[in-house]
């Protein structure tokens, strides 16, 4: 696998992930991903995406009724 920024070899490892989104700040350490060797980008695979995903959601839902009393 290459990447598509910079055409270095893809190795199996993990990645930090930041999200902000309405109000939420989301900071994953060590999420599974494909990492570039020469210049460090990170590739989520489905499965990963999939999940981070859900847990957005739950964030999301959980938290809205702290949103709304602010």
């Amino acid at each position: 696998m290459k990447c598509i920024h910079c055409q270095g070899n893809m190795k199996k490892g993990t990645a930090p992930l930041h999200i902000d989104r309405k109000n939420c700040h989301l900071t994953l350490d060590n999420v599974p991903a494909w990492i570039c060797s020469q210049c460090g980008e990170a590739y989520f695979e489905e499965n990963e995406v999939s999940a981070v995903q859900d847990l957005i959601m739950v964030i999301e839902q959980k938290a809205q009724p702290l949103a709304a009393t602010a």
